[in-house]
């Protein structure tokens, strides 16, 4: 069940890390300019961040294995659609309804898990599939920029299909169908076209604001997109089967959990952009060479995850949570020394190894207390909250920290910003370890259910 669970979150995870290494090619292939390159990225980000609350939710209704299997056929047949492009408009297109279907599966894999494991063995289970999954993210560019170079752009979306086979014919027979107990009703369609569009406007200002000015459009999407939002939480709160129970956040360990998950995995995603552009602009590395720095970091998490999981659950998640954040922000301070002619081993090497230390520490107990912060009916929507917060987050650090810390331009040498942008990323990795230090409490994980609810906690 873990390999269908891996396999399924893996390929998502992992095109949604090695389209980077394929933007060159993709930009000789259908001469484009740098916003049609930038859409082939975010057009996927945009669809998947906004929509995996309601696959979230779809999962809890319909049954998870369902949403997961669709969700694999959809992705099948959009990577082919990609990796087939005739024109640049056609490829933005089928990534954004690959988008559509990795949300369906991205929340899935993770729900199928914690509603069949036995709380005594979640952790573990979880640990398992962070480490798995997480590697798949970290290999992306190494095998994307290996595909590339010996055969072709494309084949980074036409090796999906094989896998996804897999992973359905494993599901169909080996995954049970469960679905959230007691949940009824119809689907919440106007808090899902409110939260898919307001979080789509947010996004859209957040990618065209910066790169094209604020002008009616990047203004406008952000003014709607806020203005949905509110309508949004107006809706589930009025609503008599909420697509998102806002209950939830009355949990401290849930609603504290989601916030580290937000400034950590905000960090997170930014140092993967900064430092992939530094690599590559600034010592001069190939799309191959630079994927291949951060091979630390999947060897750990493939080697460690689970145990830290299993270790989160006998000691409590509060430790590994308040002490992994510091680690990671460690490692982004060793990461800001790195500059032109640093060579790999002394240079770069010690601070991604060290990377991959914080998030065998942080990735699975997080991600077990999230889920186990919410009630075993819940952990579709509740995984998909948490999966949301984070692809957010990250579209919000890159689309911030350029100007925050003095990056000016695309493409060419980031200078001195680097360094600035990699503090500013070890600050917010730290807030978040103070985060989990005050809102989690230090109690093992296998007793954490549903069966014994949080105190309310305002924000």
């Amino acid at each position: 069940m873990i390999l269908a669970a891996v396999l399924g979150s893996g390929i998502a995870f992992l095109d949604g890390s090695v389209v980077n290494s394929a933007l060159p090619h993709i930009q000789r292939t259908f001469d484009a300019g740098l916003a049609g390159q930038q859409w082939v990225v975010t057009g996927y980000l945009l669809t998947l961040g906004s929509l995996l609350v309601v696959g979230g939710s779809l999962g809890d209704l319909f049954g998870r294995r369902r949403m997961f299997v669709a969700g694999l056929v959809g992705f099948s047949i959009t990577s082919v659609m990609c990796g087939l492009s005739p024109t640049l408009g056609f490829l933005i297109a089928a990534r954004v309804l690959q988008g559509v279907s990795a949300a369906l599966l991205v929340p899935g894999s993770l729900a199928m898990l914690s509603a069949v494991f036995h709380p005594d063995d979640r952790a573990r289970a979880i640990g398992s599939w962070s480490g798995l999954a997480g590697a798949s993210t970290a290999i992306g560019p190494f095998l994307g920029g290996w595909l590339i170079d010996a055969v072709s752009w494309r084949w980074i979306f036409l090796i999906n299909p094989p896998l996804a086979a897999a992973a359905v014919a494993i599901s169909l027979r080996a995954v049970p169908e469960t679905r959230g107990d007691n949940v009824q009703g119809r689907v919440d369609v106007p808090g899902a076209l409110t939260l898919s569009l307001g979080l789509g406007g947010i996004v859209y200002a957040l990618i065209e604001g910066p790169s094209s000015g604020w002008g009616v459009a990047a203004s406008g999407a952000a003014v709607i997109g806020i203005a949905l939002l509110v309508a949004f939480g107006v809706i589930e709160v009025r609503s008599a089967h909420p697509m998102v129970p806002l209950s939830l956040f009355r949990s401290r360990r849930f609603a504290g959990t989601n916030a580290a998950t937000f400034v950590i995995w905000g960090a997170i995603g930014a140092v993967f952009f900064f430092l992939t552009i530094h690599l590559q602009n600034d010592l001069g590395y190939s799309a191959l060479e630079a994927g291949a720095a951060s091979l630390p970091v999947t060897v750990l998490m493939l080697l460690f995850a689970a145990r830290s999981g299993a270790l989160a659950q006998r000691i409590g998640p509060r430790l590994p949570m308040s002490l992994g954040p510091v680690v990671v922000a460690a490692s982004f301070l060793l990461l800001a020394r790195v500059r032109t002619g640093s060579p790999y081993l002394a240079g770069v090497a010690p601070g991604v190894t060290l990377f991959g230390v914080g998030l065998v520490i942080t990735v699975a107990p997080l991600t077990a207390t999230v889920l186990a912060a919410v009630e075993d009916r819940y952990v579709g929507i509740g995984s998909a909250i948490n999966n949301g917060v984070a692809r957010i987050a990250a579209l919000l650090a890159i689309a911030v920290l350029p100007a925050l810390a003095g990056i000016t331009g695309t493409g060419a040498s980031l200078g001195a910003g680097y360094s600035r942008a990699m503090r500013i990323c070890a600050g917010l990795s730290g807030i978040g370890a103070l985060i989990c230090f005050v809102t989690i409490r230090n109690e093992p994980l296998r007793s954490i259910d549903a069966e014994r609810p949080e105190p309310p906690f305002v924000i």
